[in-house]
């Protein structure tokens, strides 16, 4: 299995545990992205442990390439010096070398070329992290406005309960009740106390004022006869005539 194969396979398994945990989901968002970007870098390490494979094989290829040509050379030094044999195993030392440097080559032209899939496969990972983190945000955003519209459900539903409202009224009936009871306490308590003959005739004569009162009104807009004037006292003089 390849290095992203168990990469993918360790992400979901780990999101399956979290899940089926049932945790709070703003803890498995963080926990989901944390451990995502811990095996991104892992991923890193064995990208770059594959690129200097690629480097090092790179670096053999120019070796091999150089002891050839160093061989050959020396050869051509034997032919010029008259030493065929010489020169023969110089070329044949030469024909190990370039025989090493071709496998070398084919070598890193694969570490290359898997080198070059990681790279984007990496560079994939990392984009599908980072959008991740995007939409960790969102979500959790919007888990707190749903948490924020329940809570607002709640309270709607707490006030259409008409208990406290009936309570409410209730109190309200009962403090009038008590008014009631205090201003007709007020009253019959005046009524029973002093001198209640003497109330009586004050009424009387508010009453009788009044009347006077009414009749003048009446004489005076032409609607009724001039009221009689209470008679005065008469005054005695010495001897007892007036």
């Amino acid at each position: 299995m390849g290095i992203f194969a168990r990469l993918a396979a360790l992400l979901k398994s780990n999101l399956n545990d979290l899940i089926s945990s049932s945790e709070d989901p703003e803890k498995m968002l963080n926990q989901i992205v944390l451990d995502m970007s811990n095996q991104l870098l892992e991923a890193k390490r064995q990208v770059a442990a594959s690129i200097a494979d690629e480097k090092r094989l790179a670096k053999q290829v120019e070796q091999e390439t150089a002891n050839a040509t160093e061989w050959e050379r020396r050869a051509m030094l034997a032919v010029r010096a008259g030493d065929d044999a010489l020169a023969k195993e110089a070329l044949s030392r030469k024909k190990e070398h370039q025989t090493l440097a071709e496998q070398f080559q084919e070598q890193w032209s694969k570490q290359k070329q898997a080198v070059d899939q990681l790279k984007l496969a990496l560079r994939a990972l990392n984009n599908k992290i980072e959008e991740a983190k995007r939409k960790k945000s969102l979500l959790i955003a919007r888990k707190k406005r749903a948490e924020a519209q329940k809570a607002i459900q709640d309270t709607m539903r707490g006030l259409s309960d008409n208990s406290a409202f009936d309570t409410f009224e209730r109190m309200h009936q009962k403090v009038e009740q008590i008014e009631a009871e205090s201003e007709a306490s007020t009253e019959l308590g005046g009524e029973l106390t002093g001198d209640t003959l003497q109330a009586k005739f004050k009424k009387l004569e508010g009453s009788s004022g009044s009347d006077m009162a009414l009749a003048e009104l009446k004489a005076k807009m032409g609607l009724g006869p001039a009221p009689e004037q209470p008679a005065l006292p008469e005054v005695k003089t010495d001897g007892g005539k007036p």
